[in-house]
Order: structure tokens, then C-alpha cells, then sequence
């Protein structure tokens, strides 16, 4: 039988949780094991805590443990390994920039110049790749 776990929240790890799940950029993950905290922190029992998230109990029961070895920052989801996005903001403000200039023209889409196949490197706001 798994041990029972606990966790006891003083008043200001309380107030820290309601500041961290007010956060709107926070990842689901992290959210979800602040939540398991929280309603821990309340007295609820990892299976109880697990039904009402809807999670695997095992998932409740590693934010209690990730929490206790590590705190807060703990809960936080780990950096994914990707690629860099191959689409730059200044790209995305170069299309911007000739969508507005087809709009302008009263040509719907991107000019007849940049349509035509791949464009010279740099017209357009477009690179060949590779």
C-alpha cells in the first residue's frame, strides 16, 4: 500500500500558489502539479485530488514529491529541446508589411512580385531555403 502523503502549507506558500496560478503564460503542466499542491495543502488525499484534476494518481503523487525536494520553481515543466523557429519576428513584420502594401494597391494577398515563384533573396521579406 502507498504511503500516505501529506503536505502543509504555511500562509505565505499559500498566497504564493493563488500569485502562481494567476499567471496567464503558465505552461499546463506546471499548473496542474501548483493545483495538486494547493488542494493537498487543504487536507485532500492524493486519490481525491487526482479525481477531481482528473490525473493519474501517480502524477499527484510526483508533485508532492518534485515540491518537497525542490519547492516552487520544482514545478515548473522542464525545457523541451527543439528546433529554433525558423520564422523570425522581422519576417512576420515584413509580411505585415507587404500584405498592407497589397492592401493599399487594392490587390487581395501578397503582391503579383512575390507570388511568382521564389523571389530574389531579400525581396519580398522572403529567404531561399537552405
Amino acid at each position: 500500500m502507498p504511503k500516505i502523503l501529506r503536505v502543509e502549507l504555511p500562509s505565505d506558500q499559500e498566497r504564493e500558489i493563488r500569485e502562481r496560478l494567476q499567471a496567464r503564460d503558465l505552461a499546463p503542466g506546471t499548473r496542474l502539479r501548483l493545483e495538486c499542491i494547493r488542494l493537498m495543502g487543504r487536507g485532500l488525499m492524493v486519490p481525491e485530488v487526482a479525481d477531481l484534476l482528473e490525473c493519474n494518481e501517480v502524477t499527484a503523487r510526483g508533485a508532492v514529491h518534485r515540491f518537497a525536494a525542490g519547492g516552487f520553481d520544482a514545478l515548473a515543466d522542464a525545457p523541451r529541446p527543439a528546433r529554433p523557429a525558423s520564422v523570425t519576428r522581422e519576417d512576420r513584420e515584413a509580411l505585415a508589411a507587404l500584405l498592407d502594401e497589397s492592401a493599399q494597391q487594392g490587390v487581395p494577398g501578397l503582391p503579383p512580385r512575390c507570388v511568382t515563384g521564389w523571389p530574389r533573396n531579400g525581396e519580398c521579406g522572403s529567404r531561399r531555403p537552405g
